[in-house]
């Protein structure tokens, strides 16, 4: 984009953990992002847990937004939390991207991530994820590993959850054993150390990935998620006349 300075703002929407290492994470995320893109304005926001809160940085904005949930598969923080705290923000025009995954960029993360841990070619994989009860994140979720598991070159890679989904990252390694694999990975699919990063990984047999934090396609793909938002016309949003927001849900 050329003008940078015309351009809606880019939020980007973190969770928000009491893992003070995670505000650390994705606080060096925004500043790749920043890096990437100099004299587009990159703001920060937290559901919980971590200050600031969407609502506080929202209050600051005026004129145009794109909120980017740095979340992977489309659930309840997207369906109902960001909405939520955007119905209290009427003096502003935003969209809402789409969440990060599934996307090739995601999956070029996962697998770099992978290899700085000491993967080895033809390991099976789990993909450990946060976990959501709305089958439509579990199904991005799928997508996901089925991304990861074409670049790795067609080895199993099976989703594993920290909550509310099956199956867990125990129960997936178990599958994998079951099927006569000795030697398994796990992928953390999280943007930063917490709680539900920490038990994925304590359940991991042998090679388990850092979480993505500020892997360069993860930058790449937060800019791409605002890029596609900005760009769509509102119209193919399915708004009617004068709506003052747009939630994306396509991950192209």
């Amino acid at each position: 984009m050329s003008s940078t300075r015309t351009q809606p703002t880019l939020v980007a929407v973190a969770h928000g953990s009491p893992d003070p290492r995670a505000e650390q994470a994705v606080r060096a995320l925004i500043r790749r992002v920043r890096a990437l893109r100099p004299g587009l304005r990159v703001e920060l926001g937290h559901l919980e847990n971590d200050r600031p809160l969407l609502a506080d940085t929202l209050a600051r904005l005026r004129g145009r937004a794109v909120l980017v949930p740095l979340l992977f598969s489309r659930g309840y923080h997207v369906k109902h939390d960001i909405p939520s705290v955007l119905a209290d923000a009427s003096h502003l025009r935003t969209r809402t991207a789409a969440t990060l995954g599934p996307h090739p960029l995601l999956a070029e993360a996962l697998h770099s991530r992978l290899v700085e841990a000491g993967y080895r070619r033809g390991t099976p994989v789990v993909l450990a994820a946060a976990g959501s009860n709305d089958p439509e994140s579990s199904a991005g979720t799928e997508y996901t590993a089925q991304m990861l598991a074409t670049r790795l070159g067609g080895v199993p890679v099976l989703p594993g959850y920290a909550s509310a989904a099956r199956p867990t990252v125990p129960e997936a390694v178990a599958r994998l054993r079951e099927a006569g694999h000795r030697e398994i990975a796990v992928a953390s699919c999280f943007v930063a150390p917490g709680l539900f990063a920490t038990r994925c990984a304590e359940a991991a047999p042998g090679v388990v990935a850092a979480p993505l934090g500020n892997h360069p396609a993860l930058a790449r793909l937060l800019l791409h998620r605002y890029d596609r938002a900005v760009g769509v016309p509102r119209t193919a949003a399915g708004l009617p006349g004068g709506a003052r927001h747009a939630s994306l849900a396509f991950a192209p």
